[in-house]
């Protein structure tokens, strides 16, 4: 019996002992498991507020793209408000340009004579036997008409510092010339092409006090309008265009007076 029971206590203490370990293995992947529930909970959170973050830049981004665009547009349409201007320039300038060319090379406009001053003008000088004297038949002699011209060509290659020294020398050497009145229209423009406002303002009322029975007086006056218009001084600038309106009805400068009118409007002046 004694031996019985030593071998009974003995078999327990065995299972017993093979027991411990299963029961460990419990308790550890309990904890395992324990510790992965509170790792995924934290990445969650972790998750989450990255989430969060990146939302929250993301919002950022997209306020700072919708100013740039903003910003962008305002840019693209200054852009083009000088592209326009720009162009209405050089149309007009070019307009100009091929007239006032095709007038000189067809037959040159008569010089004054003592018999037949400019309007506005004071009486010319006698005409000598020098090459600045006008001929008889009022054609202008080689040398004015070449200076003239020379002028000119200056002023429609785009070298407008040397075309607007080129008509001051010109009006300086041949005040009475029957292309001073043109001259001083050019000098006024080549002064506006220039940007120089506030000296192709002084060109221009040059042509309307000087020469008031010239040809030049209808573009004069509307490109005092103009310029007034690009100094920004629109009460000015609507006196002068509506002005070209009132004195030259039914004429090209009168239509491109009234748009300009119509785009002031437009722009809240």
């Amino acid at each position: 019996m004694n031996r019985g029971l030593g071998r009974a206590l003995f078999a327990g203490l065995v299972l017993t002992v093979l027991a411990v370990p299963a029961w460990a293995d419990r308790r550890t992947d309990e904890r395992l498991g324990a510790l992965e529930a509170r790792m995924e909970r934290i990445d969650r959170l972790m998750s989450n507020n990255a989430l969060l973050e990146m939302a929250t830049r993301l919002d950022a981004m997209q306020e700072e793209l919708r100013q740039l665009r903003g910003q962008n547009e305002e840019l693209r349409h200054e852009v083009e408000t000088l592209r326009s201007r720009q162009r209405e320039l050089y149309l007009d300038l070019d307009r100009r340009i091929q007239a006032a060319a095709e007038a000189p090379a067809s037959a040159a406009p008569p010089v004054a004579t003592p018999a037949s001053p400019l309007p506005g003008a004071a009486p010319a000088p006698a005409a000598s036997s020098g090459a600045e004297a006008a001929p008889a038949t009022g054609v202008a002699p080689a040398g004015e008409r070449d200076a003239y011209r020379d002028a000119f060509n200056l002023l429609k290659d785009g070298q407008y510092p040397q075309a607007i020294e080129a008509f001051r020398g010109f009006l300086a050497r041949y005040p009475q010339s029957g292309y001073a009145a043109n001259a001083q229209y050019w000098l006024g423009e080549a002064n506006y092409v220039s940007r120089d406002y506030p000296a192709a303002v002084g060109e221009f009322r040059k042509v309307l006090d000087q020469y008031p029975d010239s040809n030049k007086v209808p573009d004069a006056r509307l490109k005092l309008g103009f310029t007034y218009y690009e100094l920004g001084e629109w009460a000015k600038a609507r006196e002068a265009l509506n002005d070209v309106k009132a004195k030259h009805a039914g004429s090209s400068v009168a239509r491109l007076a009234d748009e300009r009118l119509a785009r002031m409007q437009r722009e809240g002046h």
